[in-house]
């Protein structure tokens, strides 16, 4: 007898394949070690080991130990990052109920940019630049949560999916994108660098922060709490209340999370693309549906790609170094094609 999609659904997600969380907790890891080791001026394994000791004695730095506190750092931020938009990613697809939802869909990280930008332009200050692209996401999510509530409080398709939200975000982002567009146009030479580089995405000028990895853990804990309401309305987004699941607190809160976590990630790094879709999609076609382990393993996922794709953008043309977002696009673009046509396989 054949069996539905809905039993398949049900079955991936009665037998989760934990055993893949010890293997993305190594990887990531690696990847920090990786990123640290690796550079225009690389260090050996030993090098690494007596650096770390120099700087947990507090003693005078040698080349390797700076050179180590600058690039873990980086590595730090761009996992975190990677990481925060890769989960984004999953609450967004579960929110909305679309494999192919990222981040970026509902035009958070436009309002993230048109902060970032207005204060590059205007008044040329960097050090401005990541509250104003936070303050800016935040205001365009509260913006889309007023106008799209009747979808968030569980009012919209009777299949469960939000078209009020997504067409709302749709058109966010096209004025968004109207006003970068603009602002690009205007700006002087001496500041459109800058402006280019931020939107591309790019770790070169970033620090360590604590907000993100707040902003991270908080969420991370969060939906891991309700990660078995998340699959019930997954699967059944129609009698999910007679299930103990209220839909539309559900979907205000996993709206909040996304938001949150897109405005951190975008305030950090600028807007990096593709890892908030690629990640959580390749997790899902290869550990399935649930969850509880599609959660935590995207966010691991995440925070190594992007790890990965900063060394290389740091190596690539040393000592010249390119924007992270463009080698997480040459990447993402045949990852992705790769996955829709396995996807229409199977």
């Amino acid at each position: 007898m054949a069996i539905s999609s809905a039993e398949r659904h049900w079955q991936a997600v009665r037998t989760p394949r934990w055993q893949a969380l010890p293997v993305l907790l190594v990887a990531a890891l690696a990847s920090l070690v990786l990123a640290c080791v690796t550079g225009s001026v690389p260090l050996s394994f030993s090098e690494l080991l007596q650096a770390a000791s120099e700087l947990s004695k507090g003693a005078q730095p040698s080349l390797a130990a700076s050179l180590l506190d600058l690039r873990l750092g980086r590595a730090l931020t761009g996992f975190i990052t990677g990481a925060t938009l890769s989960l984004a990613g999953v609450l967004m697809q579960a929110l909305l109920r679309n494999p192919l939802a990222d981040p970026y869909v509902l035009g958070i990280s436009g309002g993230a940019a048109v902060g970032a930008l207005a204060t590059i332009l205007f008044y040329g200050a960097f050090w401005m630049v990541d509250l104003a692209a936070f303050g800016g996401a935040i205001t365009v999510a509260l913006l889309l949560f007023a106008l799209a509530y009747r979808d968030l409080r569980g009012a919209g398709s009777s299949d469960g999916s939000a078209p009020l939200l997504l067409l709302t975000g749709v058109i966010v982002a096209a004025g968004c994108g109207a006003l970068i567009t603009l602002m690009l146009s205007v700006a002087p030479d001496s500041r459109l660098r800058g402006m280019v580089f931020w939107m591309i995405g790019d770790l070169s000028n970033t620090q360590s922060r604590y907000l993100p990895w707040l902003i991270g853990a908080a969420v991370l804990l969060f939906v891991m709490h309700r990660s078995r309401a998340i699959n019930v309305a997954a699967m059944h987004a129609d009698n999910a209340s007679t299930l103990g699941v209220h839909i539309g607190r559900l979907r205000q809160s996993l709206f909040v999370c996304a938001a949150l976590l897109t405005a951190s990630a975008v305030s950090t790094a600028g807007s990096i693309g593709f890892v908030g879709l690629i990640m959580p999609h390749a997790c899902r076609f290869a550990l399935g549906p649930d969850h509880r382990l599609l959660i935590p393993a995207a966010t691991l996922a995440g925070g190594s790609f992007l790890v990965l794709a900063d060394t290389i953008a740091r190596t690539a043309i040393a000592p010249q170094q390119l924007p992270v977002g463009v080698i997480t696009a040459i990447i993402g673009v045949p990852v992705f094609l790769l996955q829709l046509h396995h996807l229409r396989r199977r």
